[in-house]
């Protein structure tokens, strides 16, 4: 399976790049992960009198994909103007390669509540008319505390936290699957036919794996650090 993994920011460090390089080699048994930069892209402009050239190699390289990795930071509740402008580009014009994607959402952030507004305003953005994305449902994964979460060689520490990683990446794989067929090998195609038809609405279930999970209710909104330093990753 082919997947293109776009960093949601243009930001020269992020916790967001961090993660879509961990998550490329920690599945590289499972899938091809390309990933995606949107630093240096212009911003989008419908005076433009063409597509630019590095929006139409992105736009071939979705085109060409299984699926769509979306990693976001939070900046006031909302993703980055770099990757808003990207999008835009994306769903201009006669290409729509959004359109019908199978795609997953994950970011990373210095906060308490890891992204999960971003996500919410990516989610919208990408059910507009025009774009269309087909989004995974649920299996969100929102790494809070982004910079004591990672080792110095950027794997993630947490055993829980990888564990639901994985499972949220295993579904779309699924996901991918139902929604836009891929080449796969004869025995593969055969064990997936067998999938028992109770899974069927596997994405559907809120499933905390069975662990203790902390409620981001109390947290509150997005709020700085108790050192004054920004969440934003």
């Amino acid at each position: 399976m082919k997947l293109v993994a776009i960093v949601g920011t243009n930001a020269s460090f992020s916790y967001n790049r961090k993660l879509l390089w961990y998550m490329k080699r920690e599945f590289k048994d499972l899938a091809q992960i390309d990933i995606v930069e949107v630093a240096d892209l212009p911003m989008f402009s419908e005076d433009a009198p063409v597509i630019p050239d590095q929006i139409a190699q992105i736009s071939e390289q979705i085109a060409e994909a299984d699926g769509l990795i979306f990693s976001t930071p939070e900046y006031d509740h909302s993703i980055t103007a770099a990757l808003k402008s990207l999008i835009e580009w994306l769903s201009w014009g006669e290409s729509h390669v959004l359109t019908g994607k199978p795609t997953m959402l994950v970011g990373a952030s210095l906060g308490n509540l890891g992204t999960v507004f971003a996500q919410e305003n990516l989610r919208q953005i990408l059910n507009s008319p025009g774009i269309d994305a087909v989004v995974l449902a649920g299996n969100q994964f929102l790494l809070g505390r982004a910079g004591q979460a990672f080792s110095d060689r950027g794997d993630l520490l947490d055993s829980k936290t990888i564990t639901w990683l994985t499972h949220c990446f295993e579904n779309f794989m699924k996901f991918v699957r139902l929604v836009q067929p891929v080449s796969t090998d004869e025995a593969e195609t055969a064990d997936f036919q067998a999938i028992d038809k109770a899974n069927e609405n596997w994405w559907l279930e809120d499933s905390n794996m069975g662990q203790l999970m902390d409620d981001d209710a109390d947290t509150g909104s997005t709020e700085d650090l108790d050192d004054g330093t920004s969440m934003f990753a």
